[in-house]
């Protein structure tokens, strides 16, 4: 990936994140690897924290490596990221995705470069 400044990666980001099906989640590290840059993950979460107020993107779907709701505070209230993700059917306990395996969108399977 040739070398991009930060808001035109933020952008790129958003347009990822805005593919995440409905019911499934990705993680900072995945996206990172999709758009060429393995290894910044930290700043797909920069993008991420400025993107829970965009109504288009849905910030919610983004977790980490792990599964957990690490995004939360961003939210308003914290509590909000957890309730949109439940609402689509995704089971969560003490801020982990349970059966994170299993509704794990990994942008660089699904989609074709």
């Amino acid at each position: 990936m040739a070398k991009k400044d930060k808001y035109s990666f933020f952008e790129d980001v958003y347009e990822v994140v805005k593919l995440i099906p409905e019911g499934r989640v990705s993680s900072y590290g995945l996206i990172a690897e999709y758009l060429g840059a393995k290894g910044s993950a930290r700043m797909v979460g920069w993008a991420m924290n400025n993107a829970h107020t965009l109504e288009e993107v849905p910030a919610h779907r983004v977790v980490n490596r792990i599964g957990l709701l690490t995004g939360k505070a961003h939210f308003t209230p914290p509590s909000r990221m957890q309730e949109l993700l439940e609402s689509e059917g995704i089971e969560i306990e003490n801020d982990k995705i349970l059966n994170f395996k299993n509704v794990v969108w990994n942008p660089n399977e699904e989609l074709e470069l």
